[in-house]
């Protein structure tokens, strides 16, 4: 990357595509600010959120969601609501199901952003940026794989596995295997070998803390998997339950808008770094579909006092985002065990961008006004990286997009 007196001397680019090529991603931001400019009158924007099912016309035939369903409607009009207020001109919101091709078409869009879990299915993450990556629409968002690979958790933590990168030691569970009894199952005693409880059993692909249950001992194991198979009729997930302080971090791109003004940064912004305040009933983080995410929930972590708790956080974070080489958002959650080390535990590729209120918050938003940033700058940031990716490493893809800059 060219160092700042470097960038100093290299002459602005003319805005054209035609008579020079885009900035790179290591230039400076002052061009990407005027293409933004201009793309605020021009780009036609999609906020894309979960279709249901049961309406007319959203699918062929109804499944089951092995992922818990929700439309994420409301905050898809937060995230509109802060792109019209950020001056874009033409932003409307779709739903995600089988006419999404058809809508996109009809009001021309040129840029999805991508608010949905999916309508039905397994792995449901995965459909929406799959279509448009055959559509020929560009998306913020993750690209197919890297969004199932995110939602899918026993994946992630296979992935984590082979990046020496920390996660509680975990198997899967199918009945298709046979009924599942822990003591005589090899694959069960090799990982956890002398651990004998509490665990940890939930769903391989799920949101909001839903279908999760804390389980003391192994004898209580085989029940608590059928339930969660059952309502999922899905592969489970055991891991073992971490019994230190529980955290959640967010990791986004190079680019970041602080007062409306950019700067690029030399590595992934890392974000949100707070501590869940789990009550005394309490042994996991209740879900947010039974207890709203307030401010008494929630606790940011200070720079002096979690000085050794911020820097790991950051340094897993950012390990994460440039090993897995995310393009996008994400909230990481992590547990400590009782010798404070700390675990990633699983990943959101969707995190919550509700726009903060006076009644409740979002995780990915709770420390916003302490690194200077409002809701518009969050939204800002994460459209501004994508286009930044897309103007300078993806130029064949989105010749379309570099029409509307001429």
């Amino acid at each position: 990357m060219p160092t700042q007196q470097a960038q100093v001397a290299v002459d602005k680019p003319a805005l054209s595509p035609k008579h020079s090529s885009p900035p790179r991603r290591g230039g400076r931001v002052e061009e990407l600010e005027l293409q933004l400019d201009r793309l605020r009158a021009r780009m036609r924007i999609a906020v894309v959120y979960g279709g249901d099912k049961s309406a007319d016309g959203s699918v062929i035939h109804q499944t089951r969601n092995p992922r818990s369903w929700k439309s994420y409607k409301a905050v898809a009009e937060d995230i509109a609501g802060a792109l019209e207020r950020l001056g874009f001109q033409h932003v409307i919101l779709v739903p995600d199901d089988m006419r999404l091709a058809t809508a996109l078409a009809e009001e021309n869009i040129h840029l999805a952003w991508l608010n949905t879990g999916g309508v039905q299915g397994y792995n449901p993450m995965s459909h929406a940026p799959a279509m448009l990556e055959m559509l020929g629409i560009p998306y913020v968002g993750h690209d197919p794989l890297i969004a199932g690979t995110l939602d899918n958790k026993h994946i992630f933590k296979q992935e984590l596995l082979y990046l020496g990168i920390p996660t509680a030691p975990f198997i899967t569970w199918h009945p298709a295997r046979g009924p599942f009894r822990p003591k005589v199952n090899s694959r069960f005693l090799q990982t956890f070998k002398d651990h004998w409880g509490p665990y940890i059993v939930k769903p391989v692909s799920g949101r909001a803390s839903l279908h999760v249950h804390y389980v003391e001992n192994e004898c209580d194991l085989p029940e608590t998997v059928e339930r969660v198979y059952e309502a999922t009729e899905n592969h489970v997930l055991i891991e073992t339950y971490l019994a230190g302080r529980e955290y959640c971090v967010g990791v986004g791109g190079m680019v970041v808008s602080k007062n409306r003004k950019m700067a690029r940064r030399r590595d992934p912004f890392v974000f949100a770094e707070i501590e869940r305040a789990i009550g005394p009933d309490e042994k996991i983080f209740t879900s947010m579909d039974v207890k709203p995410i307030t401010s008494d929930r929630v606790m940011v972590l200070d720079d002096k006092k979690d000085e050794i708790v911020l820097e790991q956080l950051h340094d897993l974070a950012r390990k994460v985002a440039v090993e897995m080489n995310l393009e996008s958002l994400v909230r990481l959650d992590l547990r400590s065990d009782s010798n404070g080390r700390l675990f990633v535990l699983e990943a959101n590729p969707k995190p919550d961008l509700k726009q903060p209120c006076e009644k409740s918050t979002s995780l990915i938003c709770t420390t916003l006004p302490k690194i200077g940033m409002d809701y518009e700058d969050l939204i800002l940031s994460v459209l501004a990286d994508r286009i930044d990716l897309l103007l300078s490493q993806r130029r064949g893809s989105v010749s379309h997009l570099m029409a509307l800059l001429d």
